[in-house]
């Protein structure tokens, strides 16, 4: 190959790489596979990625680099041939409210753009279109259709407001005019006049009183432009003889019946992160938190003295608990009274408060107590506490009693009421930021044909940008989201393809693009389409790099790099490099489970459960049509379809915040449902996610499963240990006594460069062991705590295999497949991959009822054949303890093994929401209207 057309890497060394060198082929479509943990990510990020970002920033000038922050060199001899460098991972997704979909990919902003420019007004009250003139438009309208009629032109001033208005009629004395229409009553201004403070009125100014004929044609527009600036861009037009029966003109949007008056649309009237825009009440959140009835009083049949207002708690002698005694006493209940039986009034004022002093007279004692006026209810008191600023502590008390809901005023569109006047085709802005993509596209082909003359000339560029950016979106497979759908709730793989999608628009050339399994969370059938997507990059003249373990992807592969052999210390060496058909031939594992030599083998028979049921009913949130939803217990359980058909909002989204909320008081909310049955039949539910296991270094794999606490134990009994006197704190890195306090624990000291990337040397002192002196001098069979740190799980097995509380907790890590790590690997350079096996490992090594119920959200992420060989054995033989596992997941070789499918769709978004299939693979393949079926049908076939 030439030389500018590969990209060289020479001697990369980046965790536990093995002194890669390789060439890539540029211009193409190459897929780095193999193993979890084989260094994949070290070469195509940490190494790839790292050196092209630090040579951009090397760019700047030195001033500039101070604010940057300087990269680290990555631990590689060099790298040749390298492009500019845009990395698309699924890390990058926004956790701020106020982003969405539509902000994120700007289709929002050219909405905004298309409504201030081409939509039209409707009037709230008739629902009329709204009318704006121009001076010349009202002399004609007035001519026409007041011809030979004396008329008053008058200039509105006060529209339905309180008040004498004396300085009012003294200022337009001022100005000249002698007449004022106050409440339809034309009358003359007259020194001190003043009106009824107390009563609404309207004023407006008499401009002029005209006879309309041609000859007065510029008296008219001069009066008409008076009125205009004086009324703030309205006039009214009145006849003579009929004061009553009024006209509106306006220069602004306006209803000719009502009067009522919008300003003229820009942008910003559609923005929900502008004041000019936003609802007022929920501030452009579309959200507002109230408080939740059920939480505060749960069980009606309880008393106040037993606690059954929850957050006052059992009777105590408090201030709040003496004004309950007087409200009780005013309204003739006592705090036994069960609290279905309290008054309506008396149960308002114990939760609203009470606005004046009451007095309550005690008969026994013939003395009268006073209920204080700032007594505010418990409620205002939880709502006030939740805005609290100063305290986190009490703001979390609040959340306890409190839900979220639509906005009452906005109903959720996050505007104004009057930006929701504004409408194309008859839809708002509001109204089409809550349909999918697919249907947006569709309404937009229709509505454009629908167009004026004008519209069709202001709206030509913006609808071109708007159409190229759905059609991306459309073409990634991601047609069911909806532009109201905020950035947090989006999965992994949803928004790495929202920013492919944004990145396929923005046209560049000669770029390399690095995509971390782009593949995630899409179904079989939208494949295809993501694919040909990044052919479309790698056409236009890019090189495009991903790391992938999706079959269907390696397939459609340029060039396959593959990393292993094993993980951890056991891979980080190149075992293949070439093209599809050549790895078909190679001797790797990847290369084996290709050919099908290696499979995931089919169970000979599906469990039929231990006849009990877990059975949600009538699930509607989001895009659920209703739905009722029953697991057998005792089984392994898939839930597949198409993205956005709604299997997260059943499960993740419902399912688990129920059982969560029954099992452990958990705060989170559950979308709407009727009711669930059988929750008895379960003991515990666990959710094993792919978030990371911990934000910090100090955080590692012996930490997390608390292995390390058993550990320090251990060493703590140690013979040596006892004569010192050392407590298992001794052995932690955390805390001062046995850490080395140059380091403070770390190992490591970071040394700041001006102007130069930190680096980061071993401390002098413990030379990285991460303890002083005195410590390590403590060792169990030759070995110091440090050295324990160092060893990888499986060394640590060998070694403590005498001590069983130990050796149960690493033998869960290692049965997950992650015996190449070692116990003091940071976790945050563990991939999505390994920290869910570590929470995997971690519920496995603890003791189970046999009643457990997991929920794991498609797990094989980050994962290789092989590892998704040990997955699958660990989750089976959870289920053969009697457990329930539950997996949402699109890989063919978790579903194929799977005893009963739950196939919910048939589409994505508003097509989706229903069960469409369920029952045992082979049964759910022949089912005729389910889009997963045919696929599952061919993997089945594979093993005939």
């Amino acid at each position: 190959m030439l030389e500018q057309e590969v990209i060289e890497v020479t001697g990369a060394r980046v965790h536990n790489l093995k002194n890669v060198s390789i060439s890539i082929p540029r211009e193409s479509l190459v897929v780095f596979t193999g193993l979890s943990g084989s260094g994949k990510s070290s070469l195509a990020f940490d190494t790839i990625y790292a050196e092209g970002q630090r040579r951009f920033i090397e760019t700047f000038s030195a001033y500039a680099r101070q604010f940057l922050g300087n990269l680290e060199r990555p631990d590689v001899d060099n790298i040749s041939g390298l492009s500019p460098v845009i990395s698309i991972e699924q890390k990058t997704t926004v956790k701020n409210p106020r982003s969405t979909v539509g902000t994120i990919t700007e289709i929002y902003d050219f909405f905004r753009l298309l409504y201030a420019k081409a939509s039209d007004a409707y009037s709230p009250v008739t629902g009329e279109k709204m009318v704006s003139y121009t001076p010349d438009d009202i002399v004609e309208h007035v001519l026409k259709d007041y011809s030979n009629q004396g008329i008053f032109i008058l200039a509105p001033v006060v529209r339905a407001r309180k008040g004498h208005y004396r300085e009012l009629f003294e200022q337009i004395a001022r100005m000249g005019y002698l007449k004022v229409r106050v409440d339809g009553e034309v009358r003359e201004i007259t020194r001190g006049m003043k009106l009824d403070r107390y009563k609404t009125h309207d004023i407006e100014i008499v401009v002029d009183k005209v006879k309309v004929t041609e000859s007065i044609k510029q008296r008219l527009k001069e009066s008409i432009e008076t009125a205009l600036y004086h009324g703030d861009g309205i006039l009214m037009i009145s006849l003579v003889d009929q004061p009553d029966q009024v006209r509106y003109f306006s220069r602004h949007m306006m209803c000719p019946v009502s009067g009522i008056s919008l300003p003229t649309p820009e942008p910003n009237t559609f923005s929900f992160n502008s004041p000019k825009g936003s609802c007022p009440v929920c501030k452009g959140l579309g959200r507002i938190k109230v408080t939740h009835m059920e939480k505060i009083i749960p069980d009606p049949s309880i008393s106040i003295k037993k606690g059954g207002i929850i957050p006052l708690g059992p009777y105590k002698h408090t201030w709040i608990f003496s004004q309950i005694e007087i409200i009780s006493d005013i309204f003739g209940f006592s705090l036994d009274t069960p609290i279905k039986d309290i008054p309506k009034e008396a149960l308002d004022v114990i939760l609203y408060g009470a606005d004046e002093v009451v007095e309550a007279e005690n008969k026994v004692l013939g003395i009268s107590r006073r209920l204080n006026k700032s007594f505010e209810g418990i409620i205002h008191f939880i709502e006030s506490s939740a805005n609290d600023d100063k305290s986190a502590h009490i703001r979390r008390w609040a959340d306890e009693f409190m839900h979220e809901i639509d906005c009452t005023e906005c109903g959720g569109t996050r505007l104004k009421k009057e930006s929701l006047l504004f409408k194309i085709d008859g839809k708002s802005i509001g109204d089409i930021a809550e349909m999918n993509f697919t249907q947006l596209h569709t309404w937009l082909q229709s509505a454009q044909e629908k167009f004026s003359e004008r519209q069709k000339k202001i709206s030509q560029e913006i609808l071109k940008e708007i159409n190229a950016r759905i059609g991306f979106l459309l073409d990634v497979g991601l047609g069911y989201l909806t532009m109201n759908r905020p950035s947090g709730s989006l999965s992994g793989g949803e928004s790495q393809r929202i920013r492919l999608a944004t990145q396929i628009g923005s046209q560049l050339v000669g770029v390399l693009y690095i995509l971390d399994e782009p593949s995630i969370g899409l179904h079989q059938r939208d494949n295809r389409k993501l694919i040909e997507s990044l052919r479309q990059l790698r056409d236009i003249g890019n090189t495009v790099l991903v790391v992938e373990h999706d079959r269907e992807m390696i397939e459609s592969a340029d060039y396959v790099v593959d990393i292993g052999p094993g993980a951890g210390k056991h891979g980080g060496r190149i075992v293949f490099h070439g093209t599809y058909q050549e790895l078909l031939k190679a001797n790797t594992d990847t290369a084996l489970y290709l050919r099908n030599e290696k499979v995931i083998p089919i169970p000979t028979q599906r469990r039929k459960g231990n006849g009990k049921t877990l059975t949600l009913k009538g699930a509607k949130g989001h895009n659920l049509k209703n739905v009722t939803l029953s697991l057998p217990l005792g089984t392994f359980i898939c839930v597949t379809g198409v993205s956005g058909s709604g299997k997260s909002s059943l499960i993740t989204e419902t399912l688990f915040p129920i059982l969560s909320n029954h099992f452990y008081r958990s705060l989170a909310e559950p979308l709407p449902y009727d009711s669930i049955e059988g929750i008895e039949n379960i003991d515990k539910v666990i959710d094993i996610d792919q978030s990371p296991i911990g934000r910090t270094p100090r955080s590692n794999p012996a930490t997390y499963t608390n292995v390390w606490a058993d550990i320090r134990d251990l060493f703590s009994q140690l013979p040596e240990s006892q004569i010192r006197g050392y407590k298992p704190g001794r052995f932690s890195f955390n805390v001062k006594g046995g850490r080395c306090e140059t380091c403070q624990g770390a190992g490591v000291r970071t040394i700041e460069m001006n102007f130069l990337p930190d680096v980061y040397v071993h401390c002098e002192t413990c030379q990285g062991r991460r303890f002083n002196r005195e410590t390590l001098e403590v060792r169990y069979k030759g070995k110091s705590i440090s050295d324990v740190l160092d060893m990888t799980v499986e060394s640590a097995l060998n070694f403590f295999e005498n001590i069983p509380k130990i050796v149960q907790k690493l033998q869960a890590l290692y049965d997950v497949g992650l015996g190449y790590l070692s116990l003091g690997q940071p976790s945050t350079t563990l991939s999505g991959g390994e920290a869910q096996r570590v929470k995997l490992a971690t519920e496995l090594s603890r003791r189970d009822t046999g009643n457990t119920l997991y929920i794991l959200d498609e797990p094989t992420t980050g994962l290789h054949f092989e590892d998704v060989k040990m997955l699958v054995e660990v989750l089976q033989r959870l289920v053969d303890k009697g457990n329930t596992v539950l997996v949402i997941e699109h890989n063919l070789d978790v579903i194929k093994v799977a005893d009963y499918i739950i196939d919910i769709g048939p589409e994505g978004g508003e097509a989706g929401g229903r069960i469409v299939a369920q029952g045992t693979p082979e049964e759910v393949a022949t089912h005729p209207e389910s889009i997963t079926a045919p696929y599952i049908a061919q993997e089945l076939s594979r093993f005939q």
